[in-house]
Formats: C-alpha cells, sequence, structure tokens
C-alpha cells in the first residue's frame, strides 16, 4: 500500500470498528467514547507498527515518548475526534490518520463514518470544490464558538454554523458545507494534522490565525489554533484578526 492509501484503509476500518463499538449495545454516553477511543486506537497503533515500523508515531490516546521527534515521518492519529459527538450518537464526528513529514502535515485521510454510507476524504484523491456562495459560512463550536469566529462572522457578514468535532469542521469545508472554519479555543497535532492535510490537497488555505504555517511533530503537541478556508478568504479574515489584535 502507498502510504495515501494505507492512510484511507485505516482510516476507514477505524470508523468501521467505532460503529460496531456504538452499535453492540454494552455501552453508552461517556463509556461508549472511552470504548471506542481505546479499541480504535489499538486497531491503529498495533496497524500502523505493523505496516510502517520504522516511522514514528503519535496518538492523542497513547502515551507520547521522544523518539518520534528524532523520525522525519510521524505517523499523527486521533481515533474519535469528537468524542462527545460519536457517545451522543451524533455523526459531527471523525477519524483521523496523518503522515507528517519533516514537520508538514504531508498526507492524510479523514474518516466521518457518521454520515450517510460513510465518507472517507483522502489528501491524494482531491474532489473539485462546488461553488460557494457570497456570504461566508463559518462552521464553530456547537456549545462554545471561538470570540474570534464570532467576530469575523459580524465584520464578514458571515453565518454560523454549529458543529461538533474539529475534523468534522475542516471536513465541511473540504465539502462545500462551509467556507470558512476558525479556532481559537486550543487544540493538539492529532486534531489537525490530517484535516490540514486533506484541506491543503483540495486547494484550501491552512495556517494559524495569524497566518504563520502549521507545524508538526513538535516536542509540545498542543497547536491551539487554526484558519482554514476558501483561497478568497484567507486574507480577508487574516487582515481582520490582525487588526484585531492590535
Amino acid at each position: 500500500m502507498t502510504d495515501a492509501d494505507l492512510a484511507a484503509h485505516l482510516a476507514e476500518v477505524a470508523g468501521r470498528i467505532l460503529l460496531e463499538v456504538r452499535a453492540s449495545g454494552m455501552f453508552e454516553g461517556k463509556s461508549l467514547g472511552k470504548a471506542g477511543d481505546q479499541t480504535a486506537n489499538q486497531f491503529l497503533v498495533h496497524a500502523l507498527r505493523q505496516q510502517r515500523p520504522d516511522d514514528g508515531l503519535l496518538s492523542e490516546e497513547s502515551k507520547d515518548t521522544e523518539e518520534r521527534l528524532s523520525k522525519s515521518r510521524v505517523w499523527i492519529v486521533d481515533p474519535v475526534d469528537g468524542t462527545r459527538e460519536y457517545g451522543e450518537e451524533r455523526a459531527d464526528w471523525a477519524v483521523h490518520v496523518g503522515l507528517a513529514i519533516d514537520g508538514v502535515a504531508t498526507l492524510g485521510a479523514v474518516a466521518l463514518p457518521g454520515l450517510a454510507g460513510g465518507v472517507v476524504l483522502r489528501s491524494d484523491q482531491p474532489r473539485t470544490l462546488p461553488p460557494a456562495p457570497e456570504r461566508p459560512r463559518l462552521v464553530v463550536s456547537r456549545t462554545r464558538p471561538a470570540a474570534e469566529a464570532v467576530a469575523v462572522a459580524e465584520a464578514l457578514g458571515g453565518e454560523l454554523v454549529g458543529m461538533g468535532s474539529a475534523g468534522a469542521k475542516a471536513m465541511a469545508v473540504v465539502l462545500g458545507d462551509a467556507e470558512i472554519y476558525l479556532h481559537s479555543g486550543g487544540q493538539y497535532e492529532w486534531d489537525s494534522c490530517a484535516p490540514v492535510a486533506v484541506a491543503a490537497a483540495h486547494g484550501l488555505h491552512c495556517s494559524r490565525i495569524d497566518g504563520s504555517a502549521m507545524r508538526y511533530n513538535q516536542a509540545d503537541t498542543y497547536l491551539p489554533d487554526l484558519l482554514i478556508c476558501r483561497p478568497e478568504w484567507a486574507e480577508p479574515v487574516l487582515a481582520f484578526l490582525r487588526e484585531r489584535a492590535g
């Protein structure tokens, strides 16, 4: 398998495992989220160590080590992005399998198993973006929209669309269901690596909210903010944020 095929296959299979865990009826609520996280993580970690034994690995659900820092190639995975949504049997959760090479989110796949029929978006198979409306739609947290996103929406005459996981929000821009995903409330590398790889391959702008590059496989995995958007909205959003920061 190529790296891209492997990423897509692992994301798709992990998604099916998660649906089976949920359908078993053995868990509910937080216990369902925990069982799903741990089960999918075991599959992803064992599969990657078997298929790419020389590469580094960073997973939200596994203890981190310094070993990956000496590696050029590092797989960065989130077995269940949106554990709360998964536990609530919603559709807006995702599985992330990304590969960072020399600190850059180079390729990846994001599975959206909760959507009808299941969807896997891949960095090596970009889709054509549908036409965008004149008024931008911004995907934000269902429960705690970022203040910066709310301010940007007001400044640009945009519409806020509440949604669950980071992966679901990023893929909403890829699928043409939104134009801007702006997050400033704190994230980690596994929250954005695969989504950034997929979004960038689809021609979308991906950066920190100060316009700087997203960097991965760092000693500190905290990566608190990001902007994924249609290219035509990047400069208006970044300019507004610069002015707002003063």
